[in-house]
C-alpha cells in the first residue's frame, strides 16, 4: 500500500484564510503589574490514512459466499473517495477479486451518489504467489509456490487458463442509503459458468481525502508491487484475518484544526460559547462549520470584560495539519500580557466534521498559570448542522461539502459517539502556557 508521501497537496486544505487579530480593553478587575506569557497550540493526533475499514463474509459456517448467495457492506464517503474490497476467486491457487484502485467511485463529478450495478468496476487479480492450475474444485491448495507482482487476469492467466469476466462472476450493487452512507451488495453469479466458484470472507476499506488527494491510494494492493500485509492469505486460503488486521492498524482519524481562536478576559465568563443554548449568533457557526473565526474575534472585541482576542493560523498552511507520516503536526503559539485575575479560553474547529469544535470547557483557565493545560480542553457540537461520519461526509465544507441545517443546543460530543471512537483529545490538541 502507498501512503501519501507528497504533502504538497495536502496543503491545498484550507479552512479559511484568516489573518492574526488582537485587540486590547482596559478591566479594572486585573491587578498587579502585567506579565508575560505565551500560548503554544499543537496539532499532535498521529493520523491515519483510512477513515473507515472492515470485513464481510456470509452468515453460515463455513462463511463462503457460495453462488446465489450474497454480502453486504455498509460504509460512510465523502466526494472523491471511494470502496476498496479483496475477496478470494476460492476454485483458485492465488486469485483474488477486487476494484481496480483506488476503489469503487461512489459519486459522480457533480457530487450526486452512483446507485445501481457497479459489476464493471470489480476485477480479477493474480496474487502471483502461487502457480495457477486450472481453476475449479479440484485445484491443490496451496501449489507450487512462485514470486511475481500482482497483475490483473483479463481472460486468461499466466498459465493459459480462462477466465470470464470478473463482472459476470461478482454482481456488485450500489445503494445510496442517505446522509453520505452507502451499502454495496456483493452477489456471487458464478454458479452455472465455467469459472464456477465460492468467494472467500474478505476486507473493506475507505480511504481518507485530504486536498484532493487520497491518503491510501492503494489501500489493499499495488499492480505490478509484490503482495503484502495479508493479502496473500485471503488469496490463498480466503483468510481475511491478518490483512483485517492490517487494515485496521491504518484506520483512524485524520482532521486538521483551524486556526486558534484564543481570547483572554477578566470579570466574566466565558465569552466564547454556553454549553445548553443554542448557538447565539456571534460567530461561533462559521468557526465551528468552517473553521473561520473572524465574526467571533470581531464580536468578541466588543464585548466588555474581554481584553485581548488573536487568530493564530499557522504558517502557509493556515489549519494546523496533524502528523501525517511521522512529519510533525501543525503548531502555533502567542506571546501575552496577562494580569492576576485574568482568564484564557480557545476555540477551533474539528476540521473533518460538521460542526464539531474544540474549545476550553467551563470558564476556561488561570491566563498567569504555567504548563500543559491540554485537559481542560473539551470537544462540542455546535448544534448548527447535521452530523456525517467525519471525514466521510458529503456535506462537510472542508470535504467540498455545504452543511445541512439544523437547530440543537450546544453540547459535548460523546465518546464514543455515533460514528466512531476518537483519541483522547491530549492526544489531538495539546495546549501549553509558559
Amino acid at each position: 500500500m502507498n501512503l501519501l508521501k507528497n504533502l504538497k497537496s495536502i496543503l491545498l486544505v484550507v479552512l479559511a484564510p484568516i489573518a492574526l487579530t488582537a485587540c486590547k480593553k482596559d478591566n479594572n478587575s486585573s491587578t498587579g503589574a502585567p506579565q508575560q506569557n505565551s500560548i503554544t497550540v499543537e496539532n499532535v493526533l498521529q493520523s491515519q490514512p483510512l477513515v473507515e475499514s472492515g470485513t464481510f463474509q456470509e452468515t453460515g459456517t463455513p462463511a463462503l459466499i457460495q453462488p446465489g448467495q450474497s454480502t453486504t457492506i455498509t460504509f460512510s464517503a465523502a466526494k472523491g473517495e471511494a470502496l476498496s474490497f479483496a475477496t478470494m476467486y476460492g476454485a483458485s491457487n492465488d486469485l483474488f477479486f477486487a476494484p481496480s484502485n483506488p476503489g469503487i467511485q461512489v459519486y459522480d463529478g457533480s457530487g450526486k451518489p452512483i446507485e445501481g450495478d457497479v459489476s464493471d468496476q470489480v476485477k480479477l487479480w493474480d496474487n502471483g504467489t502461487r502457480v495457477n492450475q486450472k481453476p475449479g474444485a479440484t485445484v491443490n491448495h496451496p501449489g507450487v509456490a512462485e514470486s511475481k507482482n500482482i497483475t490483473e487476469v483479463a481472460g486468461t492467466d499466466a498459465q493459459g487458463n480462462t477466465y470470464l469476466a470478473a463482472s459476470k462472476l461478482v454482481k456488485a450493487t450500489l445503494k445510496y442509503n442517505g446522509s453520505s452512507t452507502f451499502t454495496l451488495t456483493l452477489q456471487n453469479t458464478s454458479g452455472g459458468t465455467a469459472n464456477q466458484t465460492p468467494l472467500s470472507p474478505g476486507v473493506w476499506s475507505v480511504s481518507y481525502i485530504v486536498g484532493g488527494t487520497l491518503q491510501a491510494s492503494n489501500p489493499l494492493y499495488t499492480t505490478g508491487q509484490p503482495t503484502a500485509n495479508g493479502l496473500t492469505n485471503i488469496a490463498e486460503a480466503g483468510d481475511n484475518s491478518a490483512l483485517s488486521t492490517y487494515v485496521k492498524s491504518i484506520t483512524g482519524i485524520f482532521t486538521p484544526l483551524s486556526p486558534i481562536l484564543v481570547v483572554v478576559y477578566n470579570g466574566i465568563n466565558n465569552p466564547i460559547y454556553n454549553v445548553g443554548q443554542l448557538d447565539a449568533g456571534k460567530g461561533l457557526k462559521p468557526l465551528a462549520q468552517q473553521g473561520n473565526a473572524d465574526t467571533l474575534a470581531a464580536y468578541l472585541k466588543t464585548v466588555k470584560g474581554v481584553k485581548a482576542v488573536y487568530v493564530l493560523p499557522a504558517p502557509t498552511t493556515k489549519v494546523l495539519l496533524p502528523q501525517i507520516a511521522g512529519k510533525q503536526g501543525g503548531v502555533v503559539s502567542q506571546q501575552l500580557s496577562v494580569n492576576t485575575g485574568d482568564r484564557l479560553a480557545i476555540a477551533t474547529m474539528y476540521g473533518f466534521s460538521n460542526d464539531w469544535f474544540f474549545a476550553s470547557a467551563d470558564n476556561g483557565v488561570d491566563a498567569t498559570q504555567k504548563g500543559d493545560i491540554s485537559n481542560t480542553i473539551k470537544l462540542f457540537d455546535d448544534g448548527t448542522a447535521i452530523n456525517q461520519f467525519p471525514g466521510a461526509g458529503l456535506t462537510q465544507f472542508n470535504l467540498a461539502g455545504t452543511p445541512l441545517k439544523e437547530s440543537n443546543p450546544i453540547g459535548a460530543v460523546p465518546n464514543p459517539n455515533g460514528f466512531t471512537t476518537l483519541p483522547d483529545i491530549n492526544k489531538i490538541i495539546k495546549v501549553t502556557l509558559k
